[in-house]
């Protein structure tokens, strides 16, 4: 029996037993992943807008789509979208940004800006993960083989960019009866409405529009302008005790985008939460948090929100947990986040509404590892599980 037939998605979101800190074995949950991604639970269901096969009209798309340096992806590319195109990471299922977005418009790379999906051939697969019966030019998107973890599957990658976007399966819905099961990290949506702004005019035509001959093309100026305004989130790495509490009451606030958790700070490489526990590798348990700075400052994430869930007084403990795991610290991703650290953390000092001095570590971000499948999300799976964090006045 195949892992993706032994391992039902249902079952996949179901967490371990309530005594369950102790590690689920890794083969598992890397089964548990590939599962939610390669059982199509809705492709007997599915309703792709472009389910029936009628003819595309012609799409003269002459740009050229180049993909920056590694260094220039390190800094304007959001640290998921960066694990998910660059090192072939898999985004969290029903956690993402475009799973369940039914908007019309087209899905280009998040590395180069290259046309890769539209609206009208995204259906729901009822995996978690955006699904599309076909690409939008099948010219731009590259098919391999990959046998990685024991299975044998077709990886999806962009041809510009060489990004990795997910998985192509012979179970989707007419008329073409595959699958693309892609990463939301790995794109970005252009709305119909704003495609000849952002360049992709002429692509109007594949939405019953009309290409406007009278408008100019966008510069190249414009259109890295337009790409930086897109890219309207900012992530914060943040550290105060075990992760599940943490990440109940961040995945609430009000601008929180998406939360993971995971393990950061340390040397060790890909580390699991075995390693972790241990306290040898120098991780902390830790939340990643992506959040629209239009609505939520990180200024106020820190000051209204992180110290306050947390006691930052006490140095590698919170609760009953005791471990250098378990230490209170802000992981910056930029100068900017630094000095804002500095500047709360000393106001809190200063404030009085802690008997002892403020012990948090403000430090560099070093890479982030997701941890397991059952740890994300684990207070929405077991309600009254264990925590230790709660909003103090």
């Amino acid at each position: 029996m195949s892992p993706a037939a032994a391992v039902s998605p249902a079952a996949l979101r179901r967490a371990p037993p309530p005594a369950a800190r102790r590690l689920l074995p890794l083969a598992l949950v890397a089964f548990a992943v590939l599962a939610a991604c390669s059982e199509a639970r809705g492709a007997s269901s599915g309703k792709a807008s472009g389910a029936v096969d009628t003819p595309r009209p012609a799409v003269n798309d002459t740009r050229r789509y180049e993909k920056p340096s590694d260094a220039e992806l390190r800094r304007t590319l959001p640290p998921l979208a960066y694990e998910v195109t660059q090192k072939d990471a898999t985004e969290p299922a029903f956690r993402n940004m475009y799973w369940d977005h039914k908007a019309e418009g087209l899905y280009v790379d998040v590395v180069t800006g290259e046309p890769l999906f539209s609206s009208r051939d995204k259906f729901d697969s009822g995996t978690g993960w955006p699904s599309f019966t076909r690409p939008v030019d099948a010219s731009r998107v590259v098919e391999k083989r990959d046998v990685g973890l024991g299975m044998d599957r077709v990886e999806v990658r962009s041809k510009a960019g060489d990004s990795h976007l997910g998985h192509v399966f012979g179970d989707g819905p007419k008329p073409t009866g595959l699958r693309y099961c892609i990463n939301s990290a790995a794109l970005r949506f252009v709305p119909v409405n704003a495609l000849e702004a952002q360049g992709y005019g002429a692509w109007l035509p594949h939405f019953g529009r009309k290409e406007s001959v009278s408008a100019p093309k966008p510069t190249a100026d414009t259109m890295k302008a337009i790409a930086a305004a897109a890219n309207t989130s900012e992530t914060a790495l943040l550290a105060g005790g075990c992760f599940w509490g943490m990440e109940d009451i961040l995945r609430k606030i009000p601008g929180v985008l998406q939360t993971d958790v995971g393990y950061t700070g340390g040397t060790f490489k890909s580390p699991t939460y075995e390693d972790v526990s241990s306290g040898d590798t120098g991780h902390a348990e830790s939340v990643r948090v992506v959040f629209d700075p239009k609505v939520l400052s990180y200024e106020t994430l820190l000051e209204k929100w992180f110290f306050r869930m947390h006691d930052p007084t006490t140095l590698n403990r919170q609760g009953n947990d005791i471990g250098t795991q378990y230490r209170s610290a802000i992981f910056y991703l930029s100068d900017a986040q630094r000095r804002v650290a500095e500047e709360v953390k000393a106001r809190v000092n200063a404030s009085g509404k802690w008997s002892r001095p403020v012990v948090t570590q403000i430090v560099p971000a070093g890479e982030f590892t997701p941890a397991e499948t059952y740890h994300q999300d684990y207070l929405v799976k077991n309600p009254g599980g264990y925590t230790c964090h709660y909003l103090r006045d």
